[in-house]
Protein backbone atom coordinates (compact mmCIF):
# COMPACT_ATOMS: atom_id res chain seq x y z
CA UNK A 1 0.00 0.00 0.00
CA UNK A 2 1.49 3.23 -0.67
CA UNK A 3 1.99 6.19 1.80
CA UNK A 4 0.99 9.67 0.82
CA UNK A 5 1.78 12.59 2.87
CA UNK A 6 -0.58 15.67 3.91
CA UNK A 7 0.46 18.96 3.62
CA UNK A 8 -1.04 22.18 4.52
CA UNK A 9 -0.23 25.28 5.63
CA UNK A 10 -0.78 27.23 9.09
CA UNK A 11 -3.68 28.84 7.61
CA UNK A 12 -5.83 26.27 8.61
CA UNK A 13 -5.05 27.17 12.34
CA UNK A 14 -3.02 23.32 12.72
CA UNK A 15 -0.49 24.17 14.83
CA UNK A 16 3.19 22.69 14.17
CA UNK A 17 2.92 20.77 17.60
CA UNK A 18 -0.79 19.37 16.70
CA UNK A 19 0.71 18.35 13.63
CA UNK A 20 3.84 16.13 14.30
CA UNK A 21 0.85 14.46 16.97
CA UNK A 22 -1.00 14.21 13.54
CA UNK A 23 1.53 12.83 11.41
CA UNK A 24 0.90 15.16 8.98
CA UNK A 25 3.68 18.92 7.82
CA UNK A 26 2.43 22.56 8.04
CA UNK A 27 3.68 24.98 6.41
CA UNK A 28 3.77 28.41 8.37
CA UNK A 29 3.10 31.68 7.06
CA UNK A 30 4.49 34.89 6.99
CA UNK A 31 3.20 37.50 8.06
CA UNK A 32 5.11 41.23 7.74
CA UNK A 33 4.36 43.24 10.76
CA UNK A 34 6.10 46.67 11.15
CA UNK A 35 8.00 45.56 7.94
CA UNK A 36 9.72 42.88 10.22
CA UNK A 37 9.27 39.32 9.17
CA UNK A 38 7.37 36.99 11.30
CA UNK A 39 6.02 32.87 10.58
CA UNK A 40 3.07 31.38 12.23
CA UNK A 41 3.42 29.54 15.20
CA UNK A 42 6.95 29.36 14.46
CA UNK A 43 8.00 33.08 15.31
CA UNK A 44 4.71 34.57 15.94
CA UNK A 45 2.26 32.66 18.58
CA UNK A 46 -1.17 33.88 18.64
CA UNK A 47 -1.33 36.24 21.73
CA UNK A 48 1.86 38.15 20.57
CA UNK A 49 -0.10 38.81 17.14
CA UNK A 50 -3.45 39.97 18.95
CA UNK A 51 -1.24 42.21 20.79
CA UNK A 52 0.27 43.97 18.06
CA UNK A 53 -2.91 44.30 16.53
CA UNK A 54 -4.22 46.13 19.50
CA UNK A 55 -1.00 48.42 19.05
CA UNK A 56 -2.45 48.82 16.26
CA UNK A 57 1.07 47.86 14.56
CA UNK A 58 0.77 47.27 10.67
CA UNK A 59 0.36 43.88 9.52
CA UNK A 60 0.42 42.16 6.22
CA UNK A 61 0.01 38.53 5.16
CA UNK A 62 2.41 37.43 2.71
CA UNK A 63 2.91 34.22 0.67
CA UNK A 64 5.49 31.45 1.79
CA UNK A 65 8.82 31.23 -0.36
CA UNK A 66 8.63 29.03 -2.81
CA UNK A 67 11.64 27.13 -1.71
CA UNK A 68 10.19 26.96 2.09
CA UNK A 69 6.98 24.48 0.27
CA UNK A 70 9.55 22.41 -1.56
CA UNK A 71 12.01 22.04 1.06
CA UNK A 72 8.79 20.45 2.92
CA UNK A 73 7.71 18.71 0.18
CA UNK A 74 11.68 17.12 -0.25
CA UNK A 75 11.39 16.24 3.74
CA UNK A 76 7.92 14.28 3.65
CA UNK A 77 8.98 12.25 0.10
CA UNK A 78 12.45 10.83 1.75
CA UNK A 79 9.19 8.76 3.85
CA UNK A 80 6.24 8.92 1.68
CA UNK A 81 5.70 7.77 -1.81
CA UNK A 82 3.50 10.46 -2.79
CA UNK A 83 2.47 13.71 -1.34
CA UNK A 84 -0.98 16.18 -1.60
CA UNK A 85 -0.73 19.57 -0.57
CA UNK A 86 -3.57 21.05 0.65
CA UNK A 87 -2.89 25.36 0.48
CA UNK A 88 -5.63 28.64 1.48
CA UNK A 89 -8.47 28.99 -1.36
CA UNK A 90 -6.57 29.93 -4.57
CA UNK A 91 -9.50 32.53 -4.54
CA UNK A 92 -7.63 34.92 -1.28
CA UNK A 93 -4.17 34.06 -2.22
CA UNK A 94 -1.51 33.24 -5.10
CA UNK A 95 0.10 30.43 -2.74
CA UNK A 96 -2.35 27.81 -4.78
CA UNK A 97 -0.98 28.64 -7.67
CA UNK A 98 2.64 28.71 -6.99
CA UNK A 99 2.33 25.52 -5.68
CA UNK A 100 0.83 24.16 -8.63
CA UNK A 101 3.40 25.26 -10.00
CA UNK A 102 6.23 23.76 -8.36
CA UNK A 103 4.69 20.72 -8.56
CA UNK A 104 5.43 20.10 -12.02
CA UNK A 105 8.73 19.08 -10.93
CA UNK A 106 7.97 16.45 -8.96
CA UNK A 107 7.00 14.07 -11.96
CA UNK A 108 3.35 13.23 -10.51
CA UNK A 109 4.49 12.13 -6.88
CA UNK A 110 3.14 15.76 -5.61
CA UNK A 111 -0.75 16.56 -6.28
CA UNK A 112 -2.11 20.31 -5.39
CA UNK A 113 -5.41 20.40 -4.24
CA UNK A 114 -7.61 23.85 -4.48
CA UNK A 115 -9.80 23.13 -1.94
CA UNK A 116 -11.01 26.36 -2.00
CA UNK A 117 -11.30 26.95 1.67
CA UNK A 118 -9.67 28.13 4.73
CA UNK A 119 -9.35 28.30 8.27
CA UNK A 120 -11.70 26.01 9.89
CA UNK A 121 -13.36 24.66 6.79
CA UNK A 122 -9.32 23.69 5.86
CA UNK A 123 -8.77 22.00 8.75
CA UNK A 124 -11.71 19.78 8.47
CA UNK A 125 -10.57 19.02 4.76
CA UNK A 126 -7.17 18.10 6.00
CA UNK A 127 -8.77 15.71 8.91
CA UNK A 128 -10.89 14.16 5.80
CA UNK A 129 -7.66 13.96 3.47
CA UNK A 130 -5.55 12.32 6.48
CA UNK A 131 -8.56 9.79 6.86
CA UNK A 132 -8.22 8.94 3.10
CA UNK A 133 -4.25 8.20 3.34
CA UNK A 134 -5.40 5.87 5.79
CA UNK A 135 -7.64 4.20 4.17
CA UNK A 136 -5.25 4.27 1.23
CA UNK A 137 -6.21 6.28 -1.52
CA UNK A 138 -2.84 7.98 -2.85
CA UNK A 139 -2.32 11.48 -3.35
CA UNK A 140 -4.19 12.02 -6.85
CA UNK A 141 -7.32 10.50 -5.37
CA UNK A 142 -7.43 12.47 -2.51
CA UNK A 143 -7.09 15.65 -4.70
CA UNK A 144 -9.73 15.07 -6.84
CA UNK A 145 -12.20 14.12 -3.90
CA UNK A 146 -11.28 17.41 -2.17
CA UNK A 147 -11.55 19.43 -5.07
CA UNK A 148 -14.76 17.32 -5.75
CA UNK A 149 -16.38 18.53 -2.14
CA UNK A 150 -14.71 22.14 -2.64
CA UNK A 151 -17.86 24.30 -2.46
CA UNK A 152 -19.79 22.13 0.09
CA UNK A 153 -19.21 24.21 3.13
CA UNK A 154 -20.73 27.82 4.06
CA UNK A 155 -19.05 30.71 6.74
CA UNK A 156 -20.41 33.03 8.49
CA UNK A 157 -18.24 35.91 10.34
CA UNK A 158 -20.08 38.64 12.61
CA UNK A 159 -17.58 41.39 12.61
CA UNK A 160 -17.12 43.57 15.98
CA UNK A 161 -15.38 46.14 14.46
CA UNK A 162 -14.77 48.00 11.21
CA UNK A 163 -11.72 49.11 11.44
CA UNK A 164 -10.15 46.30 9.77
CA UNK A 165 -12.63 45.97 6.34
CA UNK A 166 -12.15 50.40 6.17
CA UNK A 167 -8.07 49.21 6.34
CA UNK A 168 -8.31 46.39 3.35
CA UNK A 169 -10.30 48.74 1.92
CA UNK A 170 -14.07 46.37 1.14
CA UNK A 171 -15.72 49.26 2.91
CA UNK A 172 -15.47 53.79 2.77
CA UNK A 173 -14.19 55.62 5.94
CA UNK A 174 -17.95 57.32 5.61
CA UNK A 175 -19.57 53.83 5.03
CA UNK A 176 -17.39 52.94 8.74
CA UNK A 177 -18.09 56.23 10.63
CA UNK A 178 -21.85 55.60 9.70
CA UNK A 179 -21.30 52.15 10.83
CA UNK A 180 -19.62 52.63 13.94
CA UNK A 181 -22.06 55.55 14.82
CA UNK A 182 -25.38 53.32 14.37
CA UNK A 183 -24.05 49.64 15.46
CA UNK A 184 -24.15 48.15 12.35
CA UNK A 185 -22.58 44.84 12.18
CA UNK A 186 -21.45 43.50 9.07
CA UNK A 187 -21.84 39.56 8.62
CA UNK A 188 -19.57 38.17 6.03
CA UNK A 189 -19.31 34.78 4.42
CA UNK A 190 -16.80 32.91 2.70
CA UNK A 191 -17.89 30.37 0.08
CA UNK A 192 -15.65 28.91 -2.66
CA UNK A 193 -13.05 30.39 -1.21
CA UNK A 194 -13.97 34.39 -1.65
CA UNK A 195 -14.73 36.43 1.55
CA UNK A 196 -17.61 38.48 0.49
CA UNK A 197 -20.56 40.44 2.18
CA UNK A 198 -23.33 38.73 3.36
CA UNK A 199 -26.33 41.18 5.56
CA UNK A 200 -25.86 43.94 7.86
CA UNK A 201 -27.55 44.22 11.04
CA UNK A 202 -28.15 46.28 14.10
CA UNK A 203 -26.18 45.12 16.82
CA UNK A 204 -23.93 41.81 17.72
CA UNK A 205 -27.17 40.20 18.83
CA UNK A 206 -29.00 40.69 15.61
CA UNK A 207 -25.50 40.03 13.50
CA UNK A 208 -25.07 36.28 15.40
CA UNK A 209 -28.94 35.69 15.20
CA UNK A 210 -28.96 36.14 11.21
CA UNK A 211 -25.61 33.76 11.05
CA UNK A 212 -27.15 31.14 12.72
CA UNK A 213 -30.91 31.48 10.21
CA UNK A 214 -27.95 31.42 7.34
CA UNK A 215 -26.81 28.19 8.80
CA UNK A 216 -30.32 26.70 9.09
CA UNK A 217 -31.04 27.23 5.72
CA UNK A 218 -28.19 25.70 4.60
CA UNK A 219 -29.44 22.68 6.38
CA UNK A 220 -32.77 22.69 4.90
CA UNK A 221 -30.68 23.91 1.35
CA UNK A 222 -28.18 22.59 -0.20
CA UNK A 223 -27.31 20.49 2.83
CA UNK A 224 -30.87 18.66 3.12
CA UNK A 225 -30.39 14.75 4.04
CA UNK A 226 -26.44 15.64 4.21
CA UNK A 227 -23.93 14.18 7.35
CA UNK A 228 -22.98 17.73 8.40
CA UNK A 229 -20.92 19.33 10.82
CA UNK A 230 -21.30 22.80 12.35
CA UNK A 231 -18.55 23.89 14.16
CA UNK A 232 -18.42 27.33 15.86
CA UNK A 233 -14.92 30.00 15.58
CA UNK A 234 -13.85 33.42 16.73
CA UNK A 235 -11.48 35.87 17.25
CA UNK A 236 -12.99 37.53 20.75
CA UNK A 237 -12.63 36.33 23.87
CA UNK A 238 -12.15 32.67 24.89
CA UNK A 239 -15.19 33.28 27.38
CA UNK A 240 -17.63 34.87 24.87
CA UNK A 241 -16.85 32.01 22.53
CA UNK A 242 -17.85 29.60 24.72
CA UNK A 243 -21.35 31.50 25.24
CA UNK A 244 -21.41 31.38 21.01
CA UNK A 245 -20.49 27.92 21.31
CA UNK A 246 -23.70 27.44 23.78
CA UNK A 247 -25.86 29.74 21.57
CA UNK A 248 -25.30 27.20 18.32
CA UNK A 249 -25.90 24.14 20.47
CA UNK A 250 -28.88 25.34 21.37
CA UNK A 251 -30.16 26.31 18.50
CA UNK A 252 -28.59 22.94 16.91
CA UNK A 253 -29.62 19.92 19.79
CA UNK A 254 -28.10 17.06 18.63
CA UNK A 255 -24.65 18.52 17.33
CA UNK A 256 -21.15 18.03 18.27
CA UNK A 257 -20.38 21.49 17.99
CA UNK A 258 -16.56 22.00 18.05
CA UNK A 259 -15.16 25.66 18.83
CA UNK A 260 -11.46 26.89 16.96
CA UNK A 261 -9.97 30.38 16.58
CA UNK A 262 -10.08 31.72 13.32
CA UNK A 263 -6.80 31.50 11.92
CA UNK A 264 -4.34 34.32 11.99
CA UNK A 265 -4.95 35.03 7.80
CA UNK A 266 -8.88 35.80 8.81
CA UNK A 267 -8.34 37.91 12.14
CA UNK A 268 -5.72 39.98 9.99
CA UNK A 269 -8.79 41.43 8.08
CA UNK A 270 -11.24 41.47 10.59
CA UNK A 271 -9.67 42.25 13.55
CA UNK A 272 -11.09 40.96 16.96
CA UNK A 273 -14.08 40.28 19.06
CA UNK A 274 -15.56 38.43 15.57
CA UNK A 275 -17.57 35.50 16.18
CA UNK A 276 -18.58 32.66 13.59
CA UNK A 277 -20.11 29.65 12.75
CA UNK A 278 -19.39 27.00 9.96
CA UNK A 279 -21.33 24.31 8.20
CA UNK A 280 -19.89 21.67 6.50
CA UNK A 281 -21.01 18.60 4.85
CA UNK A 282 -19.09 15.50 5.33
CA UNK A 283 -16.86 13.21 2.46
CA UNK A 284 -18.55 9.81 2.44
CA UNK A 285 -15.46 8.39 1.40
CA UNK A 286 -13.55 9.92 4.43
CA UNK A 287 -16.23 8.39 7.22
Amino acid sequence: MKKTAIITDSNSGISQAEARDLGIFVVPMPFYIDEALYFEDITLTQPEFYQRLREGADIKTSQPAPESITALWNEALREYDDLVHIPMSSGLSGTCQTAVMLAQDYDGRVRVADNRRISVTLRQSVMEARSLAEKGFDAAQIAALLERDALEASVYIAVDTLKYLKKGGRITPAAAALGTLFDIKPVLQIQGGKLDAFAKVRGARHARQRMLEAVEADLNGRFRGCDVLIHGAYTCSDEEAATWKREIETRFPGQAVRLDRLSLSVACHIGEGATAVVCMKKMEEAL
